[in-house]
């Protein structure tokens, strides 16, 4: 059962809840709202049914305000570069929105959002209109400080979301001015923090391999539960235009993972090398102008301010160049963050046309947008096909990577200047033995049965490296078994240790020889009669890691 979102905007939940919001919407936002229905499942999923992509929309941010008001405006702040006004001048925040001042997040859109076709403008404008209306309806969840959405903020929100995977990943900024500082300082020594880890997995099969004889997509993102990467899952369909069952980050107007009546993917994350630093040297003759080509270049200055509160500003001095940010400066040299990830604002686009696709001649037409700039795809269809594609704008580099390390540069043959063709990507379609998997590990194992060669692609391409969790996937799935619905979910949520079935026998071994006292050798016993699965109740692998990082001292690998 449900009801229209009407200017008494109410709808009726399949869990028997009726809500009933406040009337007197504006007139256009009445129309939208008479022309969408949101139905929930007794999990509270939204299937959301809308006349038009701009009424799914305001009916798809209505359902997100529903659940998550709070982080939903979050998004709309971080669109505008205003954490640190709102939410506290914490040094996260002062950082995000000077970062994305720099990075020219919000102005990017804002030039370009004319550009964008109708149907996607239609979309973020619907979901800026479906949050100010829920904004109307429920002004006790609203602060006094909250102004309306606009579709700018919606835009430049989703290039802040992207950016987190790209330009601030890891505090890349950060990291190199560290590492600039630190060479300055002629320390021998250069320390720089990891990125954080990450954990997503994904498997497709072909028709060979599952009990029903239709290929099956195994979507398993690992997100934390923190504000900006929380997921949302909904439904959403415009009769004969669109009709989409997936997932996003909460603020999200576009669905960027999961499936229609045709075909699905999944994504899981990456790390191609989208970034390089070029050093350029500056001209003597010309204050603020660099070298290059045979001439003088000129950057460009602004004084970018941020709001650290209601009457507190901060102020710094920003320079851009024709090839990128300048990130930092000497007296002769200038620094530039040059990345493929930068000018790249249909990156939702992309996402929507792809949730679009009726085949995999029409999804493989939209991945060659290359609007994305990373995430590994799976990919499974109706039709049977599998799928695995390494994605991302890798440039295509004159030079060895060099990650923090700048590079001297005078002229354009020294830098990168176009990004490698989807069809130079680690990519399988359809192997022998009937599946691609990803655990975020570099794809040359994709599939044991038909491995790629990292020697048949450039040495800034990523080198193999198969984590524990990705040799766990290949154990679950390289094999000769048809798989049921059921035994992928029970191979998704597989416990089992992959290190303690490779050497607990031996660290017994060690253990029994050991001088230990009636506790330990009791701890060992236990170890003993483990079954190698880490549930929530298992002791054993807590004295797996205990022992297992005392004698290798590698614990926290285990």
């Amino acid at each position: 059962m449900s009801s229209r979102i009407r200017g008494s905007i109410f709808w009726f939940s399949l869990v028997g809840t009726v809500l009933l919001a406040s009337p007197l919407l504006a007139e256009t936002t009445e129309n939208l709202a008479n022309q969408v229905t949101i139905r929930r499942t007794e999990y509270g999923v939204p299937h959301i049914l809308g006349e038009t992509e701009k009424a799914a929309a305001f009916g798809f941010a209505w359902a997100q305000c529903e659940d998550h008001f709070p982080l939903v405006y979050k998004s709309v702040v971080r669109g505008r570069s205003e954490m640190s006004r709102w939410y506290g001048a914490s040094e996260a925040n002062i950082r995000f929105d000077f970062q994305t001042r720099q990075l020219r997040a919000r102005k990017l859109v804002t030039d370009h959002y004319h550009l964008l076709p109708q149907d996607y403008r239609d979309v973020v404008a619907g979901f800026a209109e479906g949050i100010n209306a829920y904004m109307e309806a429920h002004p006790e969840e609203v602060e006094p400080w909250m102004s309306p959405a606009t579709p700018h903020d919606l835009a430049a929100s989703w290039q802040a979301a992207v950016m987190r995977f790209t330009f601030l990943r890891g505090d890349l900024i950060g990291r190199f001015q560290s590492w600039i500082e630190k060479r300055e300082n002629r320390q021998s020594s250069i320390e720089l923090e990891t990125d954080v880890g990450w954990g997503s997995n994904t498997i497709s099969l072909a028709p060979s391999r599952t009990k029903s004889g239709h290929a099956m997509l195994l979507n398993n993102p690992h997100q934390p539960w923190s504000d900006q990467a929380r997921y949302y899952e909904a439904h959403i369909t415009v009769p004969g235009v669109y009709d989409f069952y997936g997932s996003t980050f909460v603020g999200g107007a576009i669905l960027t993972t999961g499936f229609n009546r045709n075909l699905g993917w999944s994504h899981t994350t990456n790390a191609p090398d989208l970034e390089e630093f070029y050093e350029v040297t500056l001209d003597p003759d010309r204050p603020d102008h660099y070298l290059f080509d045979g001439g003088s270049i000129p950057l460009e200055k602004e004084a970018v301010t941020i709001a650290t509160g209601e009457d507190d500003t901060q102020s710094r001095e920003m320079w851009w160049s024709p090839l990128g940010p300048v990130v930092h400066r000497t007296k002769n040299k200038a620094y530039i963050l040059r990345s493929a990830a930068d000018n790249r604002y249909l990156t939702g686009l992309q996402w929507y046309r792809m949730g679009k696709a009726k085949n995999l001649e029409e999804f493989q037409e939209f991945l060659r947008m290359q609007e994305i700039p990373m995430f590994n795809i799976g990919y499974a269809d109706k039709e049977g096909n599998i799928l695995y594609l390494w994605n991302g704008t890798v440039p295509k580099l004159p030079h060895d990577s060099h990650q923090y390390e700048p590079v001297p540069v005078d002229s354009s043959e020294d830098i990168w200047t176009e990004i490698h063709p989807i069809e130079d990507l680690m990519q399988l379609l359809n192997p022998e033995g009937g599946y691609v998997q990803n655990c975020n590990s570099p794809p040359y194992f994709t599939s044991l049965r038909a491995p790629l060669d990292r020697e048949s692609y450039p040495n800034y391409f990523p080198d193999n490296d198969l984590s524990l969790r990705t040799q766990h996937g290949l154990r679950l799935i390289d094999n000769e078994k048809k798989f049921s619905l059921e035994d992928l979910v029970e191979a998704k949520y597989s416990l089992r240790m992959e290190l303690a079935d490779r050497i607990k026998d031996n660290l017994i071994e060690i253990l029994l020889t050991a001088d230990l006292n009636a506790e330990e050798q009791h701890a060992v016993t236990m170890l003993k009669d483990w079954d190698n699965t880490a549930s929530a109740e298992s002791v054993g692998s807590v004295l797996f890691a205990e022992f297992g990082g005392k004698t290798t001292g590698r614990g926290q690998t285990l």
